[in-house]
């Protein structure tokens, strides 16, 4: 009986413990709100569920991004069983378009010092700000997310229509944000014992002495996260056109044709989550087509010059260079065009010539080589040339005795095509011959 309560004791302890351990998630992020920042996000607040967390902490600095990203992050917000905080940092950081719905929806706001918000006006793939009725549609969605949460909807309004912005202090002022935290921990102790409004009634945050657990990004998350930039993609599809042009230029190697190919598909899985200009994308093409061209049809440098004008004019149109968090850098767009230059013309050139080159080896090599007939050809015979004995065929069709000096006019298959040697070619061979008998 006694060590019945003793067992009971222990498992009601045990109980308290497990009851009694508190944990905040804690998520950063930094950079464009794509597809792969909707799938960690989402897939961090699962883990705070399925952890029971107090609440979950999203960390985040963003220019914006994908409506559609941005929406489904929403979403999961709004439907968290745990409370959600959004906090804009580091300091510098920004939580603008996109990532103002975001803090909008979120239970708690604060800011980092330095740090802005707002700046939401919906903007399309031309660079054009969206028609009245996308952006309509933007400022009601931002309205009803601002009124859920209590705060102010005439300037969230306001940083749709207008691409109002707001510091760290004014905001708080304004209440529209409801801290300002420069780090976690201070950000904590402010949390600790405020009250957030969800779904099933209000709760009150109990983070003291509370476990922070940081969920990173995955490998696969943060490579294709990488990926979703514009320079990135713009990058890898411009290497993926070097090693398809090589691969053209020295065939046979396999490597450069493989490693091109990667770098193209990889390229295309990147522009199919951002929102390109398919005028730029078919410039790209034909650049690639024209290149091609080049090679396979040499035209002293006129189609691969207009490569590269299709390369450059399709680079500033790829992306939308209106909205910076899409639109490849300058610097990035010159310094590509350079190495396509210097590559086209160094290694092509050299690939080119490779594949131009005179055979030297095999019976090819043996074309205008001076032989003599050993039986006579009519319409054929046997020739020495080069130290052997070869089957030939009179190339005029007439019959050339024994012991008359000939050149090799062309190869047919295992048969040298033969016509006489012209003087000054039996005196020279006769020259060679004596010269080799002497030493």
């Amino acid at each position: 009986m006694k060590m019945l309560k003793i067992i009971s004791v222990l498992i009601f302890l045990s109980f308290i413990g497990i009851t009694e351990a508190k944990q905040v998630v804690v998520l950063q992020f930094s950079g464009v709100i794509n597809p792969m920042a909707s799938e960690y996000i989402i897939r961090g607040i699962n883990t705070a569920e399925n952890e029971k967390a107090e609440c979950v902490i999203i960390q985040m600095d963003t220019p914006g991004g994908l409506d559609t990203s941005m929406r489904s992050i929403v979403q999961k917000i709004l439907d968290s069983k745990v409370p959600v905080v959004v906090h804009v940092y580091p300091k510098g950081a920004r939580a603008a378009s996109a990532g103002l719905f975001i803090a909008m929806a979120s239970d708690f706001i604060a800011m980092a010092s330095q740090t802005n918000l707002g700046a939401a006006h919906p903007v399309d793939i031309s660079g054009k700000t969206a028609s009245d009725k996308i952006t309509n549609d933007a400022a009601a969605y931002i309205r009803t997310l601002a009124k859920s949460r209590g705060r102010d909807e005439k300037w969230a309004e306001k940083a749709v229509k207008e691409s109002v912005s707001i510091t760290e202090l004014e905001a708080l002022n304004k209440k529209i944000i409801d801290a300002v935290a420069d780090d976690i921990h201070s950000l904590i102790v402010k949390l600790d014992g405020q009250k957030v409004q969800r779904l099933k009634g209000d709760i009150v945050l109990n983070l003291k002495d509370a476990e922070i657990k940081y969920i990173k990004m995955s490998k696969r998350e943060g490579f294709f996260h990488v990926l979703g930039d514009p320079n990135v993609a713009y990058v890898l599809f411009i290497i993926g056109i070097y090693g398809l042009i090589y691969e053209l230029a020295s065939p046979g190697i396999g490597l450069a044709g493989i490693a091109g190919a990667i770098c193209i598909l990889l390229a295309l899985v990147s522009f199919g989550s951002l929102p390109i200009n398919y005028a730029g994308f078919a410039l790209l093409i034909l650049a690639i087509v024209l290149f091609i061209l080049e090679i396979k049809a040499p035209t002293h440098g006129a189609l691969a010059v207009g490569g590269i004008v299709s390369l450059f004019i399709g680079s500033f149109l790829l992306f939308n260079p209106m909205v910076p968090y899409f639109r490849i850098s300058m610097t990035v767009v010159i310094t590509m065009l350079i190495l396509t230059v210097v590559f086209f013309v160094i290694i092509i050139s050299i690939g080119i010539a490779s594949l131009k080159g005179k055979v030297v080896t095999g019976v090819s090599s043996l074309v205008n080589s001076i032989g003599e007939v050993k039986v006579k050809i009519d319409p054929e015979g046997i020739v020495f040339v080069n130290n052997e004995d070869w089957s030939a065929i009179s190339s005029s069709g007439k019959a050339i005795r024994k012991g008359e000096k000939v050149r090799v006019v062309s190869v047919e298959g295992v048969k040298l095509v033969v016509e006489p040697a012209k003087e000054s070619e039996r005196s020279k061979e006769s020259k060679e011959s004596k010269k080799s008998k002497k030493s």
